[in-house]
């Protein structure tokens, strides 16, 4: 009787046992027992977050925060990370975020570029703040209020005020409006039955051949013009090459060799006739053959002056009297 008791006494304290593994391990009561990598981030404002909080990462709980202390004007949290597939880097960045309006606030560890090693336990991990709730709910009764000044400002009395002048308007221009409605009106009739410009534009098939003639000429004159551009490359190419007449004036030493001596004897022979060499020199530079050409031509001129005054007969006889 006695055994079978405390076998009964054995066996619910053991079951109690495994109940409450279970119970704490659903709730997540048995991290202390976890091993894991204990790591740090440094916030100006914590957010009101408190011990024992989740820990995330793409919003998958990887761990929870162990401890919350004041360190250097700062707050230091302490989390526990016992997610051994959780991969975080010296690049991760830590920030603190709200679950909805009342939910839970926790970690987020966001993921880095990829490029940094994963952290070992002790590390401290560079933060972002978030804006908390009381700033949120500041600025949305700014926004509430700025709605509400604009919803008063559209009042009855001041829509009827901002109405009246587009009314009065829309009174005044009616007759125009109304035959601007009219001329629409008949030109777009105009216009579906084939008349006026427009409407031949739309209906006439000549019309849309000669169109379709224009766009071919079109196309046949960018062929040529691609034509033109393609033999004026062939052309620049073959100068280029040297080939042809006009490249290898472009290209070969031989001409400009030749072209250079030419110039140095042109300049040379003009050097002579400046010396007054030769007999292009001396004709420009010798005073003396000017001075005889000179006295031949007054000589000439006497000459032609006394066959003048002689007249015809002694000009014949002149002539004939060689004969005798």
């Amino acid at each position: 009787m006695k055994n079978t008791l405390e076998t009964r006494l054995g066996i619910f304290f053991a079951l109690a046992f495994v109940a409450a593994v279970v119970i704490l391990e659903t709730i997540g009561g048995l991290e202390f027992f976890k091993r894991g990598k204990v790591i740090a981030a440094r916030f100006t404002n914590v957010l009101e977050l408190n011990e024992g909080d989740p820990v995330k990462m793409a919003g998958k709980q990887i761990g929870r925060v162990d401890s919350i202390e004041f360190a250097d004007d700062k707050v230091r949290v302490t989390m526990k990370i016992t997610d051994r597939q959780a991969r975080i880097r010296t690049d991760s960045r830590a920030t603190i975020r709200f679950t909805g309006l009342m939910g839970q606030n926790y970690v987020a560890i966001e993921f880095g570029p990829g490029k940094g090693p994963e952290v070992e336990s002790g590390f401290e991990l560079e933060t972002f703040e978030q804006p908390d709730f009381n700033q949120l709910m500041t600025k949305l009764e700014g926004v509430t209020t700025g709605i509400k000044k604009l919803t008063d400002n559209f009042s009855d009395s001041n829509l009827g005020d901002m109405i009246l002048p587009f009314t009065d308007f829309l009174n005044e221009s009616k007759p125009r409006i109304l035959t601007i409605l009219s001329n629409a009106e008949s030109i777009s009739a105009q216009v579906a039955s084939g008349q006026g410009t427009v409407g031949r534009l739309l209906y006439e098939d000549a019309l849309y051949a000669s169109a379709l003639a224009t766009v071919t000429n079109i196309n046949q004159a960018t062929a040529d013009a691609q034509t033109l551009m393609s033999d004026a490359r062939a052309v620049v190419a073959d100068v280029r090459a040297g080939k042809g007449t006009v490249g290898r004036l472009m290209t070969e030493d031989k001409l400009y060799t030749e072209t250079t001596e030419a110039v140095a004897n042109l300049r040379e022979i003009m050097q002579k006739i400046n010396r007054g060499e030769g007999t292009a020199g001396k004709i420009v530079n010798d005073t003396a053959l000017v001075d005889n050409a000179k006295l031949t031509l007054q000589k000439l001129d006497k000459a032609t002056e006394g066959l003048e005054d002689q007249g015809p007969l002694t000009v014949l006889g002149i002539l004939i009297n060689p004969l005798f």
